[in-house]
C-alpha cells in the first residue's frame, strides 16, 4: 500500500520511524518535506521548523502575509498535499504535543480533510485528545484508530 505519513513537524523523528517500520512490511512511505531552506535573511542553509522559527522571532504578528516566508510554507503543504493525491491512505503521526496527548494540529486537520474529500483510507496512530475542539470534526471523516498499533494497517 501507498502510505503518506502526515503530522506535526515536531514529530518527524517519530515519522522517520514510522516510515522505516512500513517500509519493512513492505508499504511504500512518503513523509513531509524538510527540506526547505532557509532564505538569508532567515539565517540561510539550513532546513526551517516553520512553528519553532515563528515563536524564536517575535511570534506570527511579525510575519506579515507578504512575508517570503508564507511562500516556503505554502510549498511544503502542495508537497505534501501532492503526496496525498499518490497514495492510498494516510497515517498520522499524533504524539504529545503542548501537554496534549494525541495531538493534531491545524495543518494536519487539513491534511485528513484533503485525504478524505480524496476518499483516501485515514488512519490515525494514537487516541485523539478530548482537548481538540475539532474532534468531532476528525471523527466525521471516519478514520481507522490504530491504538498505537501499525499492524492494523491493511
Amino acid at each position: 500500500m501507498k502510505i503518506t505519513i502526515c503530522g506535526s513537524i515536531a514529530f518527524y523523528q517519530e515519522m522517520e520511524q514510522l516510515k522505516d517500520s512500513l517500509e519493512a512490511k513492505g508499504h511504500e512511505v512518503f513523509v513531509p518535506l524538510l527540506s526547505n531552506e532557509a532564505p538569508a535573511e532567515m539565517g540561510g542553509g539550513k532546513k526551517i521548523y516553520f512553528d519553532k522559527y515563528i515563536e524564536d522571532n517575535g511570534g506570527m504578528d511579525a510575519f506579515p502575509p507578504d512575508h517570503e516566508l508564507w511562500g516556503l510554507k505554502e510549498k511544503a503543504i502542495r508537497d505534501h498535499y501532492d503526496k496525498i493525491e499518490w497514495c492510498d491512505a494516510i497515517l498520522v503521526s499524533n504524539h504529545e504535543k503542548k501537554g496534549i496527548a494525541g495531538y493534531i494540529g491545524g495543518n494536519t486537520l487539513i491534511e485528513i480533510g484533503v485525504a478524505f474529500f480524496l476518499k483516501k483510507k485515514i488512519y490515525i496512530l494514537n487516541p485523539v485528545s478530548s482537548e481538540l475542539s475539532y474532534k468531532q470534526e476528525i471523527y466525521g471523516m471516519k478514520p481507522i484508530l490504530l491504538n498505537g498499533d501499525i499492524n492494523l494497517i491493511n
